[in-house]
């Protein structure tokens, strides 16, 4: 028996969709009950669940295979989001100059006191949490792309 099988293609979407609103209201428990602000980059992961858990509702409410593939789309480039965000964390390489730390401090004092005023509250390149190592963001790469590639499979799976 295939894993595709498993379910039928309205429970699949159901079910991703719901990964997608459960990967939203993760965040915001973190952020809210977890008093974790998040970053300029969590913040940028969020977005595309929005896209696929719209995406997939589309596809419960009105049908069409197109609202599948953008749903996987959607998943894929939060994991994509997450996979920069956690070489950023991990100092593989520079993130956002807006929301990591190392810039230069150079200028006159009016300039260094406007870059400090200006600096985020919350930086990019810190891990604010881990779980036996992992990061939020290393947890979000894995399962969205997973999802996004589930997504795509379920699409060309019942067409």
């Amino acid at each position: 028996m295939r894993l595709l099988d498993i379910l039928t293609k309205k429970q699949w979407v159901a079910l991703l969709t719901a990964f997608s609103v459960f990967m939203v209201l993760g965040a915001w428990g973190f952020e809210f009950i977890g008093n974790m602000a998040p970053c300029k980059l969590c913040y940028y992961q969020r977005y595309p669940h929005w896209v696929a858990g719209g995406a997939g509702m589309l596809a419960l409410l009105v049908g069409g295979q197109i609202w599948l593939y953008i749903g996987g789309l959607g998943a894929a480039t939060s994991g994509l989001v997450a996979a920069f965000h956690s070489g950023v964390e991990r100092r593989w390489w520079d993130g956002p100059s807006s929301c990591t730390g190392g810039q230069a401090l150079d200028g006159s004092t009016e300039d260094l006191f406007n870059q400090i005023m200006t600096a985020p509250l919350v930086r990019c390149d810190e891990i604010p949490w881990e779980l036996f190592g992992l990061s939020m963001a290393n947890y979000n790469m894995v399962m969205s792309l997973a999802a996004g590639a589930l997504w795509i499979r379920v699409a060309r799976r019942f067409t």
